[in-house]
């Protein structure tokens, strides 16, 4: 985490991409590192919010190109089971996608909603949305707190 910290907006574009895929990382993490370091909240936004939004989009497009038959071959999922989670997906639909931003749970989301053809335009729109108001909220809480635990900073 610190070599993205250390490279600065950058970092901030990469990691949170890569934290938006199956790879464990945090983007919040990141996101706080880089205002710690000084980075304007604002950029700081837009950077996080663009990369875990790209990320999270390349996770919906490797589930819609995901096939039933690999799914049962490869991971040993049986018919039923996905038959079972298209309901759920049915149920939930598009509001599955302003959740895409939870730890691991949001990633599998992202798959599933291409993987099950949700529309991706509206996906697009809710993971966005999500996902920048998580940022939002990190970034209130900083400054808000920030004088508190990160004293040196002010």
């Amino acid at each position: 985490m610190n070599s993205f910290i250390e490279l600065g907006y950058w970092g901030l574009f990469l990691g949170s991409f890569l934290a938006s895929t199956l790879i464990p990382m945090s983007a919040d993490v990141l996101l706080i590192g880089t205002l710690a370091l000084g980075g304007n909240p604002w950029i700081c936004l837009l950077i996080a919010t663009m990369g875990n939004w790209l990320g999270g989009l390349t996770s919906y497009w490797l589930g819609r190109i995901g096939k039933w038959e690999w799914i049962e071959r490869w991971l040993k999922v049986k018919e039923e089971k996905l038959l079972q989670q298209k309901k759920n997906i049915d149920r939930y639909g598009i509001w599955l996608a302003l959740f895409t931003w939870l730890p691991i749970a949001g990633d599998l989301f992202a798959i599933a909603l291409g993987f099950y053809k949700v529309n991706p335009w509206l996906s697009a729109i809710y993971m966005l949305i999500g996902r920048l108001g998580r940022f939002l909220v990190w970034i209130f809480l900083y400054l808000h707190f920030a004088e508190r635990f990160f004293p040196h900073i002010s």
